[in-house]
């Protein structure tokens, strides 16, 4: 070996006078297979020895060739990756130049961290892989340290090496689990280059251990804390513990995360702010925005807001319960829920307040759609289709230009609004004024002509049943009708349709469909009221205990429950007979387009209504008469008689709660569904 190392230094000193003068010359470089971790002798088979990487330059008189160490570059490990595997080496030719006009290299890119491999768990030796292999997968999965204590001492190599069929460390077995004694013991005798090496999937113990504990993830990053910068197939562990969903481990992460020495690129802040957003985790995204914006390394990309305008729900505020969480557990350290649609709209004002410095424009282009790319709906029009009202009101802030921006369709927020029945957005008219809606699309349809179009199904489907779906669609027409001038309400389209014609044609279908589940609805409501009122009119002459045969008053007449029985015997037999007459009323009803928007609905809800309080009051009186007749004899009959009875009480209110609270809703809070309550914008 010292013959071999001062012959090269000596082919060095002479081979850089040669190198200058011959410009015919050829450079050779030889590259090597990546190094591979210390084998088992009892367990592998010896690999191929390789040479280091090495420079061969032939000499002036056509003498051997000469060596000299160079490293490895890495645009030759993509260009020629298939012939180094089937030869081992690759070389380059160079074209003869004279070394005076040679020009200037450009910087190298940064050096691609290399993928390291564990040594082979086995090479046809099935029969030692059981007996090493296999004990120590399962003592990991365990946790039973001296059983894999024992094997590593009798093979100390095996902890570099794979033992499963997907090229897996005992440390990546570990990793996922929760045995953190284990995983310390086993890095205690690790190598720290031992920790960086990958299974299969490219990943190293780090990347498993994001989805398993924080103290599992220190105890790999307190010895070797270059892990943080290994990918997974190009995915930082960052972005594995982004995806693993825990919000602890993912602040824990960002908490050991250099964002300056790691070098993120383009692509893992867009990636990593994406998937913090996918999965929730707001206040994770907002931070990285905070810290990339005072380091000077951030950058801006729509398609953060991108996602944030197809999400209302991170900006919906929180309900009453979630308040109540919230202010409970603020007693507890570390457990207060954070305010998800605050962190959202941060976001938002971060990276659109850097935005809005660009030219018209460009900001158009970003925010309101390209013209040459048809296929992308611009930001605006995204939030309004899916009713995101604070998404925008944070772009016209700041931006009050865009507001009456038009798409391809030559529609603004306010049409798409209208198309899509999002009443928040169109809220936002009452405070920016009306003058410009007489805007026409390209098939002739104004604002009103959109009303008067049938929305998607989703859409009408936010409340239950077609009657009030039609409801829903005659408030909607007659909002848009009072915003518009009379000249638009009788304007026809490209097809020679106004308004209210267009209205008729689209619903008609809608119509018949509410015509018939109210005729059905009530049909079946009125047998049941009916039952109803035949047997509490018997009742009412058949009394519990009989009546005094001397003076024909009832036995049980001073008792409270006697009064009970009667009063609730009463009030059933009156809302029955009550509800009979309103489900007649809507079996012979005209059904006209003006009917469904109160006359219907209302009658429908007091018919429910009047039912559901008759077979409450009929199972009261069904009670009550239990407690007169077996109170002295058998006390523990009425009770039970009582909880039976609550039963179709509570089984009516829960099949029909949801029918009754649309029904109300419908009514009386869809006539200030379009109106505006409150300045939202300015």
């Amino acid at each position: 070996m010292e013959d071999t190392s001062s012959s090269t230094a000596t082919s060095l000193d002479t081979a850089k006078p040669s190198l200058m003068s011959d410009p015919a010359q050829q450079i050779t470089l030889v590259q090597p297979t990546p190094r591979l971790p210390t084998r088992l002798a009892s367990l592998y088979k010896p690999s191929s020895k390789t040479e280091p990487s090495q420079v061969a330059i032939p000499s002036s008189n056509g003498s051997a060739q000469q060596t000299v160490m160079q490293p490895r570059h890495r645009a030759l490990d993509t260009i020629n990756s298939r012939k180094m595997e089937a030869e081992g080496h690759h070389s380059i030719e160079m074209p003869p130049q004279a070394p005076s006009t040679l020009p200037l290299a450009p910087p190298l890119p940064p050096k691609k961290l290399q993928s390291k491999k564990p040594s082979p768990f086995y090479d046809g030796q099935r029969q030692k892989y059981n007996e090493i292999c296999v004990p120590l997968n399962n003592a990991a999965l365990k946790g039973d340290w001296p059983a894999a204590e024992k094997i590593i001492r009798q093979f100390p190599e095996v902890v570099r090496s794979s033992i499963t069929q997907n090229e897996e460390t005992v440390l990546h077995i570990v990793s996922s689990t929760k045995h953190i004694h284990f995983a310390e013991m086993l890095v205690n005798e690790m190598n720290d280059e031992d920790l960086e090496l990958q299974n299969g999937d490219g990943s190293t113990a780090l990347c498993l251990a994001v989805a398993s504990t924080v103290e599992m993830v220190d105890v790999l990053l307190r010895r070797n804390k270059g892990l943080l910068k290994i990918r997974k197939k190009g995915d930082l562990p960052f972005l594995c513990a982004v995806y693993s969903g825990d919000r602890n481990m993912v602040e824990h992460i960002y908490s050991k995360t250099d964002l300056v020495d790691l070098k993120w690129n383009y692509s893992d802040k867009t990636r990593i702010l994406d998937s913090c957003l996918a999965f929730g985790l707001l206040d994770i995204a907002l931070k990285i925005l905070i810290d990339t914006r005072e380091k000077g390394i951030l950058t801006i990309e729509t398609l953060v807001l991108r996602y944030l305008a197809s999400n209302a729900s991170a900006f919906q505020g929180q309900t009453a319960l979630r308040r109540l969480i919230n202010t409970i557990s603020v007693l507890i350290p570390g457990q207060r829920l954070p305010f998800a649609h605050h962190k959202a709209i941060e976001i938002v004002r971060i990276i659109w307040k850097e935005i809005v410095q660009q030219k018209h424009e460009d900001i158009l282009k970003q925010i309101a759609g390209d013209p040459s790319i048809k296929k992308v709906e611009g930001l605006l029009f995204t939030a309004a289709r899916l009713g995101n009202h604070k998404f925008i009101i944070e772009l016209l802030r700041l931006c009050p230009d865009i507001t009456w921006e038009i798409d391809e369709n030559k529609h603004t927020i306010f049409h798409v609004a209208v198309i899509h029945r999002q009443e928040n957005v169109y809220n936002l008219l009452y405070e920016l004024g009306s003058k410009k809606l007489g805007v026409v699309d390209k098939d002739g349809n104004n604002i009103l002509h959109l009303a008067a179009i049938l929305p998607k199904q989703n859409r009408l489907n936010i409340v239950s049943g077609a009657a009030f779906q039609m409801q829903r669609e005659l408030i909607w027409f007659q909002e848009v009708n009072t915003m518009v001038s009379s000249v638009d309400r009788t304007k026809k389209n490209n097809a020679g349709k106004s308004p209210q014609e267009l209205f008729t044609d689209e619903h008609i279908k809608l119509m018949e469909k509410g015509e018939n589940w109210m005729k059905q609805t009530a049909a079946h409501s009125m047998v049941v009221a009916a039952l109803i009122a035949t047997i509490m009119f018997a009742v009412a002459f058949t009394l519990p205990g009989g009546n005094n045969q001397n003076n024909g008053l009832p036995i049980y007449l001073g008792k409270r429950a006697f009064a009970v029985f009667v009063i609730t015997d009463a009030i059933s037999l009156c809302t029955s007979s009550a509800s009979i007459l309103v489900f007649l009323a809507i079996l012979t009803a005209r059904y006209t387009e003006k009917d469904f928007l109160v006359s219907l609905p209302v009658k429908l809800m007091i018919g429910v209504s009047t039912l559901f309080i008759s077979i409450m009051t009929m199972m009261i009186a069904f009670s009550a008469s239990f407690f007169l007749l077996y109170e002295e004899s058998m006390k523990w009959a009425p009770i039970l008689v009582t909880a039976l009875a609550s039963l179709p009480v509570f089984l009516f209110a829960c099949l029909q709660f949801r029918l009754l609270l649309d029904m109300i809703q419908s009514t009386f809070s869809s006539r200030y569904l379009l109106k505006n309550r409150k300045h939202m914008l300015y």
